[in-house]
């Protein structure tokens, strides 16, 4: 009974400490809009929303046109709260239901001028 009890100790402290070997990391990269790591761009996303960051709004409008709805949907709310407007942009449409959201999007985003560039550029 007991060579049985040691058996499942070894065998649960290797399963324990493979875990925390090779388990899970905290997102690593540039925590920016940016970034491709949903993990990292989402809250990069809702940050610059929080600060009404301009400066993100050109990916953001970018991101309006992605393949995945989740990324189009951050887009839209974070471009929301800077703005105020939605344009009649609807995340979850199709790609020729976008499109003229999209380019009301662009033409704010024209009209916003140096607010949108990166303060060196400025």
């Amino acid at each position: 009974m007991r060579v049985a009890f040691t058996i499942v100790v070894i065998a649960s402290s290797a399963a324990v400490g493979g875990a925390g070997a090779g388990g899970c990391n905290e997102p690593t990269g540039p925590r920016t809009v940016k970034n491709e790591d949903l993990n990292i761009k989402i809250p990069a996303i809702r940050a610059a929303a929080d600060h009404k960051d301009l400066t993100a709004a050109p990916q953001l409008v970018k991101d309006l046109e992605s393949d995945d709805p989740a990324l189009r949907m951050y887009a839209i709310k974070g471009l929301q709260e800077m703005s105020g407007q939605d344009f009649g942009y609807v995340y979850y449409g199709d790609v020729e239901q976008r499109r003229p959201a999209v380019a009301r999007w662009r033409q704010w985003l024209g009209q916003q001028g140096a607010a949108t560039q990166p303060s060196r550029m400025r």
